[in-house]
């Protein structure tokens, strides 16, 4: 199964790459762009969420990397969260 590395701008300035199981992330992304915080966490969820369950349906388990990488993005957004910091994410899809 093709996979998909995203590369993330958090409001901050730190850059960080991200992994996805399936090419099933560019139906929920355009590509390279920016969106505010909120709605690419609604995205993101979304669209991993649908990775691991294309995982389910080829192999018969979810994918654990795309559960981690959701894991990975909610923590920084508390992070973020935490120090009163918003604005617009910038991603690029590899």
């Amino acid at each position: 199964m093709p996979a998909v590395n995203f590369s993330v701008q958090w409001p901050d300035g730190e850059h960080v790459t991200y992994y996805s199981p399936s090419t099933v992330i560019h139906q929920y992304f355009e590509p390279d762009s920016s969106m505010p915080l909120q709605t690419f966490l609604s995205q993101v969820d979304k669209a991993l969420a649908a990775a691991s369950e294309r995982v389910y349906q080829r192999f018969g388990y979810y994918c654990t990397s795309a559960a981690a990488e959701q894991e990975k993005i909610q923590q920084k957004a508390r992070e973020l969260a935490q120090k009163k910091i918003d604005g617009n994410i910038t991603y690029e899809l590899a």
